[in-house]
């Protein structure tokens, strides 16, 4: 019996570190990932110690503002675990915005992390919106100043819109390696092969004719406007 209970409490306790552990657990100081591994796992497979370099924790740029010359006015210059190896396991990662006047990071969400933003110059209107409740979909956003910071939860719809006539730039800061990008526009009218048109048209109450427009449009994606990542994630 004695045994028993024992080995209930052991699964109990292995389900339930598995539900709160994001992103895999490190146990060791560092587990730089091998980008040339043929290892399938959640994450990457650790490089041979023995070839880690100070490099593979070390990013540069992120002083030098990335073209907003694109339809949204925006670009993202992402630090995850495709950039930096050094990230693997560590559980964050990073990104620096540059938005145009009045430009825009349209609605998205990260399906694995959290988010916090520090806006470093100009001003920002940026929120999110919750989960369907029995008010609704609730909208918490305002106005953001230089110095401010604003926390966007997990798996919830943001955005950040440039509302001033200067440029402004905002720090991101992520809960996982690679939090994941869902952006709400190319996932509804982009995806390939496309959603059926009477789908989206019953779902969105809009007609066909204008689901079938919105379908041709080519649906940017700017954090891959300044270069795509070093390596496919796995």
């Amino acid at each position: 019996m004695a045994a028993r209970i024992i080995l209930v409490a052991a699964l109990l306790a292995l389900a339930s570190s598995r539900a709160l552990a994001f992103d895999p657990s490190p146990l060791q100081d560092f587990c730089v990932a091998d980008y040339d591994s043929q290892v399938f796992v959640n994450g990457f497979a650790c490089k041979n110690r023995k070839n880690v370099t100070v490099d593979d924790f070390h990013f540069t740029g992120l002083d030098k503002p990335a073209s907003t010359a694109n339809e949204l006015g925006a670009n993202i210059t992402l630090v995850n675990v495709d950039r930096l190896p050094g990230l693997n396991t560590l559980g964050v990662a990073m990104s620096r915005i540059d938005y145009a006047p009045f430009g825009l990071n349209p609605p998205h969400s990260h399906p694995r992390s959290s988010e916090i933003l520090h806006v470093a110059e100009g001003t920002l209107y940026a929120g999110f919106v919750t989960s369907n409740t029995a008010q609704g979909n609730l909208l918490f956003a305002k106005k953001l100043n230089k110095g401010d910071a604003f926390v966007f939860p997990r798996g919830l719809v943001h955005f950040q819109f440039n509302n001033g006539d200067i440029p402004a730039v905002a720090f991101a800061t992520f809960g996982s390696q690679s939090p994941g990008l869902v952006t709400a526009a190319n996932v509804l009218f982009g995806s390939k092969p496309p959603i059926p048109d009477y789908i989206l048209a019953r779902a969105a109450q809009l007609s066909k004719t204008t689901v079938d427009w919105l379908q041709e449009q080519q649906w940017l994606d700017i954090a891959e406007e300044n270069g795509p990542p070093s390596v496919q994630p796995n």
